[in-house]
């Protein structure tokens, strides 16, 4: 046997995928604020470009803060277009010939930006599983230890899909595999009708935690005074069992209003029980005496046809501590069935009638269903959490977010939305209707669907994947002239603004980019504060010393300024001397 063979799904380009998620990116997140609504104090963020780009820009800002991830990527059907990634030179050559990079290495959105993934592609399912398993490699990491991913496959790629998450978030961390209907009526291409995808459902470690739909059932609906803080109860229990092990102390005398109960209502056969004539199993009491007395005295007991019951309240229970018992109030909840999503509520079906009732056109193919979306959120986040979805496409995930919030009256979930900009076919119903580009799409969505809610965050922050800040100055020793070393001294790309260099570095420092944001103009100067106090930066030029002790004065935790900023260089020389006399500041020179 050869020791060095062992199970595993392999594939031709699996190496050139792992070393693609490792490797790092010079690319950056430039904010847009014409594109975006409520700019300044939305924590919610629509992010356009590459998924894999964007998910490797993410890692130092949500590293294991991210509770839930649910995806839709391309089901690989032999008529998907799959994001073209550069694994390899033969692909790097083509991609050149296709033009798919610009002159400034920017991916141009278009159809070149894609490969129709045909079946007779000798690549089919290699070219897939490398696309999907990088991106899961890096989404794995942002994922919080009791995080959960949720994706959506077919039939084309579940048993793939299922190995390499076997692999990257281990097949210990495996939790379900969801069947969900995809329409109830179709004719069949052949045999059988297809009415059925999968959401395969993998958890980081085995920390995982799930928010379990509340239980109840007809039998709660008994009242009592106690029903504002308890709930109703139900009477489906007698305090008396005759199939439990006896036991002596458990077989006692009980009294109510002057009436003498006791199990099996019998007194002779008690009193043959207490001379040692019982059974290995017989009549008995649930509860002990000290238990029935704790009960009794708070209302958890009931005589009915001279027989006694104990309530069980749908929000409380009797439970034992070290000095003797008290109620614990308690929401009863019901596991989550592996056959939830198998009701028609879940269906394609619906996902039309969604997009239809927003744009009074059919405008988007193969969205997920909204009541889908926010089952799968409900179950795995509070109303705090950050859910990712870098599948976006319409922006299903954001309309299930915002449709939480408003139900729980101000939730405040957030979401992160990522979308590469595809461009919208000439013949499509979008781009007849002046969609461009999925990204239009997807934004045009969220507003509209903010437009019916009353309550919650209903803006996006548009972050846009762009080359980085700087030019290109690597020259040769022979290309350093005069002229060239004056065109140097401004070494920021002239299409770049202060906003670009702040959210550049908020990547940097690994902030969250979803914080508060104001513009603040002192002295003609304008300042840019982040997180209130998080950054206070300036990029202007000619900063002098009064500015220098204002931005001082306010203590932030970071203070972010150009080195070309400076009215003079004194004043930059002595930059952190002056901090240091009102504050403890980070100073941050770019």
């Amino acid at each position: 046997m050869n020791e060095r063979e062992f199970y595993e799904l392999t594939w031709p380009g699996k190496n050139a995928a792992k070393l693609e998620a490792a490797s790092p990116t010079d690319k950056i997140l430039r904010p847009n604020p014409n594109l975006s609504k409520n700019f300044d104090s939305t924590q919610n963020l629509y992010i356009e470009g590459d998924n894999l780009e964007v998910l490797k820009i993410l890692q130092k800002s949500y590293m294991k803060r991210v509770k839930l991830i649910y995806i839709d990527p391309p089901y690989n059907t032999g008529n998907d277009f799959i994001y073209h990634d550069d694994f390899s030179h033969s692909q790097a050559k083509e991609q050149q010939q296709q033009k798919i990079f610009d002159d400034e290495n920017k991916r141009n959105f278009t159809a070149a930006n894609f490969r129709e993934n045909s079946k007779s592609n000798p690549r089919f399912h290699s070219e897939w599983c490398s696309m999907i398993y990088s991106r899961l490699k890096l989404a794995r990491n942002l994922l919080t230890d009791d995080g959960v991913i949720f994706i959506s496959i077919d039939d084309n790629e579940q048993a793939n899909l299922r190995k390499i998450c076997d692999e990257i978030f281990g097949e210990d961390n495996f939790i379900a595999c969801f069947p969900r209907v995809t329409k109830k009526a179709g004719k069949a291409t052949k045999a059988i009708a297809k009415n059925h995808d999968y959401i395969l459902v993998y958890g980081v470690t085995d920390n995982t935690i799930f928010y379990l739909p509340s239980h109840t059932d007809e039998g709660y609906k008994f009242s009592d005074s106690f029903e504002s803080e308890r709930g109703k109860y139900k009477l489906n229990q007698t305090l008396d069992y005759n199939s439990l092990q006896y036991s002596s102390s458990m077989d006692y005398p009980i009294t109510i209003d002057g009436e003498i109960f006791y199990p099996g209502q019998s007194y002779e056969k008690y009193i043959e029980r207490k001379k040692g004539n019982h059974a290995r199993v017989d009549w008995v009491w649930r509860w002990s005496s000290e238990l029935f007395d704790f009960g009794y005295k708070n209302g958890f007991i009931v005589v009915k046809n001279s027989r006694i019951y104990t309530k069980t309240y749908q929000n409380a229970k009797i439970v034992r501590t070290s000095s003797g018992f008290k109620i614990e109030y308690i929401e009863r909840t019901k596991f989550i069935s592996t056959l939830e999503f198998t009701n028609n509520q879940y269906s394609n079906d619906n996902s039309k009638s969604d997009i239809v009732d927003l744009f009074n056109s059919n405008i988007f193919e193969y969205s997920k269903p909204v009541d889908l979306i926010q089952q799968i959120i409900r179950y795995g986040t509070c109303n705090i959490d950050i859910i990712l979805d870098f599948f976006a496409g319409s922006s299903t995930t954001a309309h299930a977010v915002m449709n939480l919030n408003n139900a729980d009256l101000g939730g405040n979930r957030k979401f992160i939305l990522v979308q590469i900009p595809e461009s919208c076919a000439p013949e499509s119903e979008a781009f007849k209707a002046g969609y461009k580009t999925i990204c239009d799409i997807g934004r045009a969505r969220i507003i509209k669907a903010g437009q019916n809610l009353q309550w919650g965050d209903k803006g996006f922050r548009v972050l846009q994947v762009d080359s980085g800040n700087y030019k290109n100055v690597f020259l040769s020793p022979e290309e350093y002239t005069p002229e060239i070393l004056d065109t140097l001294a401004e070494n920021i790309k002239p299409d770049r603004n202060a906003l670009d260099l702040l959210f550049a570095q908020i990547s940097e420092l690994g902030l969250p980019l979803s914080l508060e944001y104001r513009a603040e103009i002192v002295d003609g100067f304008t300042l840019h504060y982040y997180g209130e106090n998080k950054i206070i930066a300036c990029f202007d030029k000619n900063i002098n010393r009064p500015l220098i002790e204002y931005v001082a004065k306010k203590r932030p935790e970071r203070a972010l300024f150009r080195d070309s900023c400076f009215e003079n260089v004194n004043d930059m020389i002595n930059l952190r001397h002056i901090f240091a006399h009102y504050s403890e500041s980070e100073i941050i020179i770019l």
